[in-house]
């Protein structure tokens, strides 16, 4: 039986229902699926294939999914730190997308946001934003995978500067891309519950319903914005939602950090999925979602990297230890989010949070061949007793040597093969002199 690719010499973590580990096989790839799994044979010859690509020991695994970013967010990359969320948000971020976000440099920051993530080992993205429709674009000319929502709040908006067809807005967005391209499925995100009214919720998740589309939203990311929602309704931001009929399985409701108890049975009754973004979360401050509590109750939890300008990389593996550790220390308990489930979030389970495990999230023949080869060779990954250990605790996206998406090769020996990143890189530095205000256009930061 002959593979169109073939990669052997391989630890290959699967990150199946049992979570099997090859510590010497080779994955077996035809058109777009994965075709063939197995353990080396001895000395034997390995099965014939039109493309051999040998891991030298590496470890193989399922493309990384990234279940909330911002794309477009790496032209704000360090634009400003260190301050609190919502003065981050409304004095700054807010002012900086008035002035210069648009289709142009949106599909700018997007294509460079596509490269960094696929760079580092992320296959699949869910990502929210405006001008959504630059983004699909741009993924799509990446080659990455991606659930793509287009951005809805109750204020004039970039690219939509009348609120009052912000949920017009995301379906026409919806409906240009429902059956465009292969790798890309269309979404809804609300931005929060305090920045969009009952009746916007009400309309997009109805939207979305009738889409059969995922629905994202920010919820209980600050205590300002648990304690505003209490103060206006007497409910919590989880209970407002539940009440609007916002709340099923489809609804991915990202970071999640001021939830009780019965918040956390209220979203495992529903079904709904919470996305993890701790890295973010720790920069602006906004406190320690209870992931092992929601992970114990049912809910499945994947793991995103939120955009750039509140996290600063969209480097997945990187936020795998993060998550881990900080759980750790936060409950002084050494034995939660252990590298199995830490790995289990950044795939199959932040597959299943945005609707794709039965496609993508872990290698199993006949899904998409969407896979990943770490490099071990190196001396921060020898000796490797635990794969899985490996991935959380010691990778970084700079060990990403090849990743493959829907049985093409996007990244050969570290280098992405569907853009010039030096290029894009250049064209992101100029648009940057804008936005510091260093040329004639000026800009925020004068």
């Amino acid at each position: 039986m002959n593979y169109d690719i073939l990669i052997h010499n391989a630890t290959i973590v699967t990150v199946n229902p049992a979570f099997d580990i090859i510590e010497s096989g080779w994955v077996g790839i035809r058109a777009d699926r994965l075709a063939g799994i197995g353990p080396a044979a001895g000395n034997g010859p390995i099965p014939p294939a039109g493309e051999i690509i040998d891991a030298h020991g590496g470890i193989v695994m399922p493309g990384l999914i990234n279940t909330h970013t911002h794309l477009p967010m790496t032209i704000f990359r360090g634009l400003a730190d260190d301050l609190p969320l919502l003065e981050w948000l409304n004095e700054i971020i807010f002012p900086a997308e008035t002035a210069h976000i648009d289709s142009e440099t949106v599909f700018l920051g997007a294509l460079l946001g596509c490269a960094e993530s696929m760079l580092s080992g992320t296959t699949t993205c869910c990502d929210g934003y405006f001008f959504e429709d630059a983004v699909a674009r741009a993924v799509q000319e990446a080659g990455m995978r991606a659930v793509l929502g287009h951005g809805v709040i109750d204020f004039p908006a970039p690219g939509v500067p009348d609120p009052s067809t912000n949920v017009r807005y995301a379906m026409i967005f919806a409906e240009k891309w429902a059956n465009r391209s292969p790798l890309i499925l269309p979404s809804i995100f609300c931005h929060s519950p305090y920045t969009c009214s009952a009746l916007t919720l009400k309309n997009a998740k109805d939207a979305a319903r009738a889409g059969d589309l995922l629905f994202q939203i920010h919820v209980a990311e600050t205590s300002q914005e648990r304690n505003r929602i209490q103060a206006d309704g007497g409910v919590s931001p989880v209970e407002h939602l539940d009440g609007l009929g916002v709340l099923d399985g489809r609804t991915l409701l990202v970071h999640a950090v001021w939830i009780g108890d019965e918040d956390i049975q209220r979203i495992a009754g529903c079904g709904a999925a919470v996305s993890h973004n701790p890295e973010s979360n720790m920069k602006l401050a906004s406190g320690i979602a209870p992931i092992p509590e929601l992970i114990k109750a049912g809910v499945c939890v994947g793991l995103g990297t939120d955009g750039c300008a509140s996290n600063n990389d969209l480097d997945l593996l990187r936020e795998m230890d993060m998550a881990a550790k900080l759980h750790k220390v936060n409950l002084f308990d050494p034995t939660v989010m252990d590298a199995r489930k830490v790995v289990e979030m950044a795939t199959i389970d932040g597959a299943k949070a945005i609707g794709l495990d039965t496609a993508v999230g872990s290698l199993e023949i006949g899904k998409q061949a969407d896979v990943v080869i770490l490099d071990s060779g190196r001396p921060h990954l020898v000796p490797m007793y635990h794969p899985a250990s490996h991935i959380v605790y010691a990778a970084v996206g700079s060990d990403v040597k090849d990743v493959i998406v829907a049985g093409k090769v996007v990244v050969r020996n570290g280098s992405l093969q569907t853009l010039d990143v030096d290029a894009l890189m250049r064209r992101v530095n100029t648009l940057a002199l804008d936005i510091r205000g260093e040329n004639k256009k000026g800009g925020l930061c004068t």
